[in-house]
Order: C-alpha cells, then sequence, then structure tokens
C-alpha cells in the first residue's frame, strides 16, 4: 500500500508525458514511455493484490493491549489473560478465523447467535463461526461470553492478578480442550510479561459486570476434549469407565495414576502400556490424560483432523488414536514439527 501515492503521482505523470510525446516525433521516446507506464500499472496491480503480512506476538500485544486493558476494567476479566487467549487462539492474528471473520477466539455460533457467520472445518466439517465487523467486536464478545455464563462465574472470584488462577479455571471450566492449555496460556504471559497490564485494573468499574456466584462449579469426571472427539462407552472394568475410539480402548486418566497401575488393572504388561501411547518409562501421566489398552489404528475413518490452538502431532494422534508413525508419514513432518491453528492434518493416506 506504500506504493500507491507513488504510482498515482507518476499515473499523472504519465498522462502528461503521453500528451507531449504525441506531439514529438521520436517513436524511441513513445515505447519508453509506454514501457514506464506500463510497469507502474502491473506493481500497482501486483501490491494490491498481495495479502496483509503476517504479525508477530509483539505486534499482536500491541496492537490489542488498550482493548484488553478497557475489557478488564469493564467485566472483571485480567488483561493478560485476554490477550494470552487472543494470541494462542487466533494464532497472534494470523489464523484464517481472524484474517477471515475478525474471531480471534474461536468462538462458535452457539444458539441465539443473530450475527454474521463464517464456515470452516473445524471438529466437524462446515462448522459455523461467529464474523464481526472488527476485532475490537470480538475481544467484546469474548468478554459478554465468559461473564454470562454460570459455568465461568467462579473465576471472578479470584484475584485480577491472579492470571495462573484464571489459566487453570478456564481449563476447568471447560472452555478448552488441550489438556495443557493452562499452561500454553501462563507461558505466553509470563514470556511477554503481559502480567504488567492487570495492574491498570480498576476495581470500581468493573465490579458491577461480574456475574453473581450462585453455585460452584462441579469438576466433570469425564474430560472434554471437543466436539470432533466422540469416544464409544464400553462400561466399566476394574472400577474404571472403559472407552473406545477409532475402535481402541482406552481410559482417562486418574489423579496419581501411573503406568504400572493402569497395566495392574487391565492384566497387561506395563511396557504395553508406554508403547500404545508412544511414552516413555520417566514420562508422568496427568489427570484427564488419554491412555489407551491397545494399540493404535494406522489410519482413520476421517480424512483429516483441523489442528486447534497449542495442539502438537502427539496430541493429534491421541485425539484420533491414529499412530504418531503413521501421522509424521502422511503429512511429511516430524513428530516435533509446529502446529498451526486451522492446520489440516491428514489421518490416511
Amino acid at each position: 500500500m506504500a506504493l500507491l501515492p507513488v504510482s498515482y503521482t507518476i499515473y499523472e505523470l504519465c498522462i502528461s508525458l503521453g500528451i507531449i510525446t504525441f506531439k514529438m516525433k521520436s517513436k524511441a521516446y513513445h515505447i519508453f514511455i509506454i514501457v514506464i507506464c506500463s510497469w507502474v500499472f502491473f506493481t500497482e496491480f501486483v501490491v494490491a493484490q498481495l495479502p496483509s503480512h503476517k504479525i508477530s506476538r509483539e505486534e499482536y500485544i500491541e496492537l490489542y493491549k488498550d482493548i484488553a486493558i478497557e475489557e478488564m476494567n469493564t467485566f472483571g476479566i485480567p488483561a493478560s489473560i485476554t490477550l494470552a487467549q487472543g494470541i494462542l487462539e487466533s494464532g497472534h492474528g494470523n489464523s484464517s478465523l481472524a484474517r477471515n471473520a475478525n474471531n480471534h477466539f474461536g468462538i462458535k455460533c452457539h444458539k441465539g447467535w443473530t450475527g454474521k457467520t463464517y464456515h470452516m472445518d473445524d471438529d466437524a466439517k462446515d462448522e459455523c463461526f461467529r464474523k464481526y465487523k472488527d476485532p475490537y467486536d470480538s475481544y467484546k464478545d469474548h468478554s459478554e461470553f465468559l461473564t454470562t455464563r454460570d459455568r465461568y462465574a467462579f473465576l471472578f472470584e479470584l484475584e485480577i492478578e491472579d492470571y495462573k488462577g484464571w489459566a487453570r479455571g478456564l481449563k476447568k471450566a471447560g472452555y478448552a480442550t488441550n489438556p495443557r492449555y493452562p499452561e500454553l496460556l501462563i507461558k505466553i504471559i509470563e514470556d511477554h510479561e503481559l502480567y504488567k497490564y492487570d495492574k491498570n485494573y480498576n476495581d470500581k468499574k468493573a465490579n458491577r459486570h461480574r456475574p453473581k456466584v450462585e453455585k460452584e462449579v462441579v469438576e466433570r469426571e469425564i474430560p472434554d476434549y471437543g466436539e470432533g472427539f466422540t469416544p464409544v462407552a464400553l462400561g466399566t472394568v476394574a472400577g474404571r469407565q472403559l472407552f473406545s475410539n477409532n475402535n481402541v480402548k482406552f481410559i482417562y486418566a486418574r489423579k496419581g495414576d501411573t503406568f504400572y497401575a493402569i497395566a495392574q488393572d487391565f492384566k497387561i504388561y506395563t511396557h504395553q502400556v508406554y508403547k500404545y501411547n508412544e511414552l516413555k518409562k520417566k514420562d508422568v501421566i496427568k489427570e484427564g490424560q488419554i491412555i489407551y489398552l491397545e494399540a493404535k489404528k494406522k489410519s482413520s475413518k476421517k480424512e483429516f483432523h483441523v489442528v486447534k490452538p497449542g495442539e502438537n502431532l502427539y496430541d493429534v494422534s491421541q485425539l484420533t488414536g491414529v499412530k504418531l508413525s503413521k501421522l509424521c508419514k502422511y503429512n511429511t513432518l516430524s513428530k516435533n514439527a509446529t502446529l498451526y491453528p486451522d492446520q489440516k492434518i491428514r489421518l490416511r493416506k
């Protein structure tokens, strides 16, 4: 866009020169002017077609920190949390959802939404997402989303500068499906010192917008991994709920679970638990983690998986029940490859 004013100046000059050259007899000069003007028009056209450049996290923070602070002082949500969620959910403004729909928080249409919509494949094919006039409306809707739903009410009892509590609380309330969501938010906040914006909080302004806490949020027994993850319940074995995903049996790990304890409950060897889940002996099992009890498949009936913010290739393997090595092969990726929001990962040849 920086070339646009210059091109208009040269355009006017070309017209003037064109009028002059018609009065001159030099054919070579005529050709020279035509070439120059053609180059200017071509350059302007190409520049106009180029997409805007991808922005860095630092640029994103600079662009939206004031909006996050304003929302904090209106709704009582830490600016650090809002910014970190925006960065994570939108790939710091570079995801297709952010660029095409100004949706920075991945909020879907849901029942009752009457605004504009944007459709794209996510957990299911052609899902409906909210489309906004500009990013500011996305930030405002994010605030209203958190303050009008009972399951998030307990968060507003936390101190505004307790960003770690907010990050963990969002996961507990079911905002995100990624089990590492709190850690990802906290890392972004600390890497970029976003907590400093929480010091701009004005308690008197924000209190009136806090929802009333009517009841405590009860943590779900079964973790929510998103709409696209639909395991089949198989019953109970050794006092544990057993499920199937992609025709592979699995359980959700309990707090304090070990490979040995799981192996004992299901009468398999400890090394099989490592192998089936592509883990190492030194790895620590987390509460709610998907643990397969038999080998994952080489492929899935689903054609692809749409990456959510913060997911890596191992997460995709566990969510789809497809071996990590096969995902690497189908997508020509290394197991440690960096994935991006909205990226499609093939689940079969």
